[in-house]
């Protein structure tokens, strides 16, 4: 009796084989949610990337107002300054990646996260600093952001930020 993998390797079977790679590269948004976080998520903008996209919501405090509500532009900026609409970033994403900074204001991840779920885009939150963080701020960042990131990871360096993010390059 023949292997199932000697019979998967037939001529009778290559017919059936898709000649193309079985996936692109995921389109990955990278938003840093405060000033320190904005010099990281500079610093990974500058390295070779497929499919990244790049913003920041470190102005979220001044995001404008329209008529007496929030809006969607101007809440967040692409790395030259161009304001960005929120919901049209993540309809382009399969994952977004919020980056925070320890002890820095992350309101900006509670309108981020929840434009995600109503687009069914996943969503990781990394905390840099967590290292020189005390406990208590780092518990804070962490109830402050868990409700809005399906996976949340606290990094002691800004090389742990790249190096997960080069693995999503692929």
């Amino acid at each position: 009796m023949q292997s199932e993998s000697a019979r998967m390797s037939s001529a009778a079977e290559a017919k059936f084989r898709i000649d193309r790679p079985n996936s692109q590269a995921r389109a990955v948004k990278v938003i840093a949610l405060d000033g320190p976080s904005e010099r990281v998520v500079k610093e990974l903008a500058a390295l070779p990337w497929q499919r990244a996209g790049f913003l920041t919501a470190s102005t979220f405090s001044g995001a404008r107002q329209q008529g007496g509500r929030f809006s969607m532009d101007g809440f967040l900026n692409d790395l030259a300054g161009r304001a960005k609409n929120l919901v049209a970033e993540v309809e382009t994403a399969d994952l977004v990646v919020m980056v925070a900074t320890a002890g820095e204001n992350a309101a900006a991840a509670s309108l981020i996260g929840e434009a995600c779920h109503a687009k069914h885009v996943m969503t990781t939150a990394l905390i840099i600093g967590g290292a020189s963080a005390s406990d208590a701020t780092l518990s804070k960042m962490l109830s402050a952001l868990r409700p809005h990131a399906m996976m949340l990871v606290i990094s002691s360096a800004d090389e742990y930020i790249r190096d997960m993010l080069t693995a999503l390059r692929a």
